[in-house]
């Protein structure tokens, strides 16, 4: 009976442990907005603190040549199908060779003005996601260049955040997903838990550090704390 209680005491010493643990505060979603086109900002619809939803226009670029070449694209096409229906009913009464003429002009024709049409709608930048705009570094009148790439703007997800934990390596293959994190902000005695949602699969070698992530909400990205890992419970 000794040797029973004795064995359950090693086993919970062994697992229940906790694992000191640093971290920072980061968006779950980031990216830094570029036009991939040159050109001249002719509006600019957002700033900073703007929240913008997914596909909403942030600016504009000067595109009135781009736009003219959409439209002079459309006008050939258009009669290039006219062509082509007139071939159809023509039938027999046309060779093959003239058919497939006129079938390739209107091809090319499409093909053209899809072309025209992607560079066109490269002159609009949108939001890629639901966020909150967090810099904004054009304005109205300023050159881009596309080689390389002007940031325009910069976003992060409104209210999802998410931590970053690093923690000692030799304690990498105990920390597992779902383990609890107790944490608290550097500078406030107040303490939080989270559970951790994704362990990095490699160890950062100049700080042998492994690393993992904590998901969490309306928290400032920036801040910083230390906390425990609740490892084996």
């Amino acid at each position: 009976m000794k040797k029973i209680f004795l064995i359950l005491i090693i086993t919970l010493a062994t697992y229940a442990q906790e694992v000191y643990a640093t971290f920072n505060v980061v968006a779950y979603k980031s990216a830094n907005l570029a036009f991939n086109i040159s050109g001249i900002v002719k509006d600019i619809n957002a700033d900073i603190g703007s929240k913008v939803k997914k596909g909403d226009l942030l600016a504009t670029l000067k595109s009135d040549d781009a736009k003219a070449n959409v439209d002079l694209a459309k006008v050939t096409l258009k009669f290039a199908k006219k062509d082509l229906q007139r071939a159809k009913k023509a039938g027999s009464a046309l060779d093959r060779a003239k058919y497939d003429a006129f079938l390739y002009k209107y091809e090319v024709a499409l093909a053209k003005l899809n072309y025209l049409k992607a560079i066109y709608k490269k002159s609009f930048l949108r939001a890629p996601f639901d966020g909150v705009i967090t810099a904004k570094l054009i304005e109205v009148g300023d050159g881009i260049s596309a080689m390389p790439p002007k940031v325009a703007f910069k976003i992060e997800s409104l209210n999802r955040r998410k931590l970053i934990l690093e923690f000692d390596q030799k304690y990498y293959s105990k920390v597992k997903k779902g383990d609890k994190f107790i944490y608290s902000f550097d500078g406030e005695d107040k303490t939080y838990e989270g559970t951790i949602s994704k362990i990095y699969p490699s160890i950062d070698k100049k700080s042998a550090k492994a690393r993992a992530e904590v998901e969490t909400l309306n928290i400032p990205s920036g801040l910083f704390g230390t906390g425990t890992i609740k490892v084996g419970n």
